[in-house]
């Protein structure tokens, strides 16, 4: 621990903290474009600017380490009038359209113009050309509002691996954009939006879908129905006024109703089947086809087109499964449009995700039309939802709580901590147990798959064997876990894992591209217990007690991994030729 001033305030902090850190302690905040806590400091917009007493130069305090008995000054009239230069400066490349900016209200930039006071434009504008990527019809690039802080940049190659995004030409030239200035569909992106959700501006947003929902929410002759993302459930009460990780399941299904749904499900009941269907492929792997093992999981769909694009060798080893929303979609337009008599090719199935990606996996190959019509026709981030409550003029603090249609709605604790890393093995390993065992597991909460750290590893005895576990947060963390196994199987050592659970978003799917901005870790560990907690509430916390899942078999798909089984709930992948090395 080191001790020195801030301000004329006394801060005793560990050594090696950085000024910016070492002044939020004391309660003084310093003004930052570039910094995000999920990246390191690239120093790269110099906002952070601080004097040193017996230092005859500016620091800049995001990635200058505090040192003992240093005296810190964060604010003074010259700082402030840098600061407004550097924001003017910044201002003069980037175009004034806040108004109809994706970004206004949540844009970084504009907060920090405001607290500056900024009121008129002081340098000439110098704004480029460059043409708009919606390319991907998940994320949308505006390269006009782009500050150059470097953000997206990082996350895209160090976070995730894919290398999607790089910086081109320099001065004032600069820009983001894929190598080669292809388009974003055209590069190794996966469309996991974590770009769009570090992006401090309007830069990189969610391709936005709600209008298609309000044409059809408007149509008489349309039978509108949505379900709603375990995540999403813990994460939207961010952009209503709720404290993190509050959960707003109930309050939810109601508003869903007052926008003007005529069914509401719930993507929880498909994690549930999920786990009937993924669990027994497991099962049927680890009893009689070791050779096929490790089973990745494949509810991630950035995650499964990083596989399909960067590990050939590992597709294969993918569960066929489809993830919980696309099991919803099939069955609301076969069994639900069955029992109800309605047609199938008038329902129109919205599924609210905390994810960019899903927006692409919809419509990524002809198993996701399984019913004979695109399962689920529109999916809308959390982001896109909570425009939908406010533009809608319903007062959701005063929503009394009801309950989702049960035919598609009801789901045990299993399902609904799909949302967070770890949570897909753990309600895995609950049913996996029981029908290997045929008895429940006596502590149904695995601590050794819960938590941040970017690789978890874990076993499990069952029947006297064990079975060995991993779970992957961050595609930037999957090469290690992967050449495990490859070297296993080259060498015919025994195998490291017979399960790997992978989420492409750091933390899961409770910090997903089309989450809220502004996710730390700790609001990840907020939304992370509120899954548990609503876990722990839950009646039923096994998948395959579902009474309504049971119900769904007994009656229409007899039972896992039979033939309406694979025709509805299981799906192919390829190996895409041309990032073959």
């Amino acid at each position: 621990m080191i001790t020195a001033r801030i301000n004329g305030f006394t801060v005793k902090v560990p050594e090696g903290t950085t000024i910016l850190d070492a002044a939020r302690k004391a309660q003084i905040k310093i003004p930052t474009l570039c910094q995000h806590p999920d990246l390191p400091s690239k120093s790269s917009c110099g906002i952070c600017i601080v004097k040193a007493k017996g230092i005859n130069k500016m620091l800049r305090a995001c990635c200058t380490p505090i040192e003992k008995d240093m005296d810190i000054i964060t604010h003074d009239e010259e700082l402030t009038e840098i600061r407004r230069t550097v924001l003017e400066l910044i201002l003069s490349k980037h175009p004034n359209e806040c108004l109809t900016c994706a970004r206004n209200h949540f844009c970084e930039l504009q907060q920090l113009t405001a607290e500056f006071g900024i009121r008129e434009e002081s340098f000439p504008k110098i704004e480029p050309y460059v043409p708009y990527d919606d390319s991907t019809k998940a994320i949308s690039v505006d390269r006009r509002k782009c500050i150059l802080c470097g953000r997206c940049v990082d996350v895209c190659q160090k976070t995730q691996s894919v290398w999607a995004l790089s910086f081109l030409e320099r001065g004032i030239n600069a820009r983001v954009a894929p190598a080669g200035d292809i388009t974003l569909n055209e590069s190794p992106c996966v469309r996991c939006g974590q770009c769009s959700a570090h992006c401090p501006t309007g830069a990189i947003v969610e391709h936005d879908d709600t209008a298609k929902v309000w044409k059809a929410l408007q149509d008489p002759e349309i039978h509108c129905v949505i379900q709603i993302a375990p995540a999403v459930r813990v994460a939207v009460g961010d952009l209503l006024g709720y404290p993190p990780g509050t959960n707003l399941t109930h309050k939810l299904y109601a508003a869903f109703r007052r926008l003007g749904f005529d069914a509401v499900f719930d993507t929880n009941f498909g994690a549930d089947v999920t786990i009937m269907e993924e669990g027994s492929e497991f099962v049927e792997r680890f009893t009689k086809h070791p050779n096929q093992l490790p089973l990745l999981t494949s509810c991630c769909p950035a995650w499964v087109d990083f596989v399909e694009k960067y590990h050939h060798d590992m597709v294969q080893h993918l569960s066929s499964c489809k993830s919980p929303h696309q099991i919803v979609g099939a069955l609301a337009k076969t069994y639900y449009a069955k029992k109800m008599r309605h047609a199938p090719e008038k329902i129109f199935v919205v599924s609210i995700m905390p994810c960019t990606a899903k927006k692409y996996e919809i419509s990524r190959c002809e198993e996701m039309s399984a019913s004979g019509y695109q399962d689920v026709d529109v999916s809308l981030t959390t982001r896109e939802l909570a425009r939908m409550i406010h533009q809608s003029g319903i007062n959701f603090a005063e929503l009394v709580d009801e309950e989702a249609d049960s035919i598609l709605g009801e789901y045990t604790g299993a399902a609904t901590i799909f949302g967070v890393t770890g949570g897909v093995m753990e309600a895995a390993l609950r049913t996996a147990y029981y029908v290997l065992t045929g008895g429940k597991r006596a502590n149904i909460e695995l601590d050794n798959v819960r938590g941040f750290n970017g690789i978890k590893e874990g076993a499990l005895l069952i029947n006297g064997i064990t079975v060995k576990v991993a779970v992957v947060h961050g595609l930037g963390n999957v090469a290690y876990v992967l050449d495990r196994v490859r070297k296993a199987k080259e060498n015919n050592e025994e195998l490291p894992y017979h399960f790997i659970e992978v989420m492409a978003c750091p933390g899961g799917c409770i910090a997903g591209g089309g989450q809220p901005y502004g996710v730390t870790n700790e609001i990840r560990t907020a939304r992370a217990n509120g899954l548990y907690q609503d876990d722990r509430s839950c009646a039923i916390r096994y998948s395959h007690e579902n009474p309504l899942v049971r119900q769904l078999y007994s009656e229409y798909i007899e039972s896992p991994l039979s033939e309406r089984a694979h025709h509805l709930f299981h799906t192919k992948y390829t190996a895409l030729d041309e990032y073959k090395k």
